[in-house]
């Protein structure tokens, strides 16, 4: 399983310093069948837990996720600042995830060399 973030999603996890480790904790959960919210089109929402804190009081994630190949953390936010996304959004979520799941290796490629996406590694 490969887990990346985009280039939005990045800098808000290190804004909120969320850890690689919390990154792939949440893609390993819903590996597991733990997903926290199964929005439809290959887009989940994903718990996040704050530094010290449950994860009920933390962050919250959209990735667009394909079992056992892929997940791509894509938007982030604050459970006290946002109480979900909007109907509109999900809707977009959904047509990102079906381009973004279907790319092939050497688009992935270029993506990740033009900075658009990084993949998660444990040692972020």
């Amino acid at each position: 399983m490969k887990v990346y973030k985009n280039s939005w999603f990045g800098r808000f996890a290190r804004k909120q310093n969320i850890s690689a480790l919390a990154l792939l904790d949440a893609v390993y959960r819903a590996e597991q069948g733990q997903i926290d919210a199964d929005l439809g089109g290959g887009v989940i929402k994903q718990r996040i837990s704050r530094l010290g804190e449950s994860k009920s009081k933390g962050y919250r994630s959209i990735l667009l996720f394909c079992k056992n190949e892929r997940a791509f953390f894509v938007y982030g936010f604050a459970k006290n600042v946002l109480a979900n996304i909007r109907e509109d959004e999900e809707e977009q979520f959904k047509k990102m995830a079906k381009y973004v799941l279907a790319l092939t290796d050497i688009q992935l490629s270029e993506l990740i060399d033009s900075g658009q996406f990084e993949e998660v590694v444990k040692d972020d």
